[in-house]
């Protein structure tokens, strides 16, 4: 009777964690894949820090107080701001989707909402709705429309501090997680239910409860209530830990996947789909005194390493407080844009390969072709004005007929496949592109 008593109890529990597991809705697989296809996204930070021109976390490293940085919010007022041409833009340079900060670690909510007053049309002169602005916007462009959303707030007196946000005034003695969620949830519903065309939620910040292990964010319960509104809804968060039950999508930040310079990126690499994000320049919100922008050439390529490695790459933009893009920024929209319109079938809709990163660069693939991707040609040995590229081709490649290997741009290549599967191209070294030289190889 034990042993049987024993028995039952296991099953129950496994019963228990089976019943609790997240189960993806098949509309919510469809949108994976939909976030896939396009390798490219825009990241825009944008709120009323961008008047201070120091940032989105000015309230923290300017230690102001929450009374004398909320000032802020009546000067906000963005008449320049055209949703329309922002989409164009993004569309123009390849984008696939579009990534804005609804509401950033000040608590200010750039939409509006029966939560708080503290949002851009109860609280600026501008009195418009930025987020259902540019919602429209991107879906006129066909576009994807995410949104991102802090899970910490430095200003609201009933969220939990944790180790930043410190010095802004708050006293500390309404600290109640249980209400906050309840606010963050109404917020959730409306961005959910008022833009009808929100695919993704991007979360940020609990990265600010490390020092406090046991503090209990309740994502897999916020995650579920999501799903329940929205089963399509992707989910992701920048916790830099491994995936929580219940998410969509996984990010890095600031490092390809496997890759760690900056700090933030060391957690394994999981099943989901896959999404790194870096600035253009330095900074995610619009600095004045940040001209680091990286080139046209920097980006294109990191793009492409980010598809070889099977990721997005989500590519940040601070706008100004007038409403517009910097002239640096849509330069390299322009640049990036002139690029993808030659070479996008190369990062698209395609995924990483088996082959590990060469010495020259990397490799993509789809349904079709293999892509080698030329990044780094001085690494290729050079005589006579020909050039040789040498791939290890996985087992299971066929190529598809005798004359399939060639410049993407056109024009056939030579090359030989030895017994052992590496295959060797030649390539006239005038040949060479400056950003990303393409050897398409079409297979079986």
């Amino acid at each position: 009777m034990k042993r049987l008593f024993l028995f039952l109890a296991a099953l129950l529990a496994c019963a228990a964690v089976s019943a609790q597991s997240y189960v993806p809705a098949p509309e919510n697989l469809q949108a994976r894949e939909d976030f896939s296809r396009h390798r490219l996204g825009i990241f825009l930070h944008w709120g009323i820090y961008s008047t201070y021109g120091q940032g989105e976390w000015y309230l923290q490293t300017g230690q102001l107080k929450n009374e004398d940085y909320a000032v802020a919010a009546q000067s906000f007022n963005p008449v320049k701001f055209d949703a329309a041409a922002w989409a164009r833009a993004f569309k123009d340079a390849g984008a696939g989707y579009v990534t804005l900060t609804s509401r950033h670690h000040d608590g200010f909510s750039m939409f509006p909402t029966k939560a708080s007053s503290y949002n851009i049309v109860d609280g600026t002169p501008f009195g418009r709705d930025v987020v259902g602005e540019l919602a429209e916007a991107c879906a006129a462009e066909g576009l994807r429309y995410q949104l991102y959303y802090s899970l910490l707030d430095w200003m609201r007196e009933d969220y939990p501090q944790g180790r930043t946000g410190l010095a802004t005034g708050r006293k500390g003695d309404q600290q109640d997680y249980g209400h906050y969620f309840d606010f963050m949830k109404t917020q959730i519903r409306e961005l959910l239910t008022n833009y009808p065309n929100v695919a993704a939620l991007w979360f940020d910040g609990i990265w600010d409860h490390d020092e406090d292990p046991d503090f209990d964010w309740r994502m897999p319960e916020l995650y579920a209530y999501i799903h329940s509104l929205k089963p399509s809804c992707l989910i992701g968060n920048n916790h830099h830990k491994e995936v929580i039950e219940g998410e969509d999508f996984q990010m890095f930040e600031r490092d390809l996947p496997g890759e760690n310079t900056a700090g933030y990126s060391g957690q394994g690499i999981g099943t989901l789909p896959l999404e790194m994000c870096q600035t253009m320049n330095g900074s995610w919100g619009y600095r004045i005194n940040d001209p680091w922008y990286k080139s046209v050439k920097e980006l294109v390529q990191l793009l492409v390493r980010a598809a070889a490695k099977n990721s997005n790459l989500l590519l940040n933009i601070g706008p100004m407080p007038n409403g517009e893009l910097p002239p640096q920024s849509l330069e390299r929209l322009a640049g990036i844009g002139a690029w993808m319109r030659g070479h996008s079938v190369a990062v698209d809709g395609t995924t990483s390969t088996q082959i590990p990163e060469q010495p020259w660069g990397v490799t993509t693939r789809n349904d079709e072709s293999l892509f080698l991707h030329i990044l780094s040609p001085d690494a290729l040995p050079v005589r006579d004005g020909l050039c040789k590229v040498v791939v290890p081709l996985p087992p299971d490649t066929k190529i598809a007929r005798k004359d399939a290997v060639s410049l993407l741009t056109g024009g056939r290549l030579g090359y030989e496949l030895s017994k052992d599967g590496f295959l060797t191209v030649t390539l006239p070294q005038a040949l060479l592109e400056d950003i990303d030289t393409i050897i398409r190889v079409r297979t079986l």
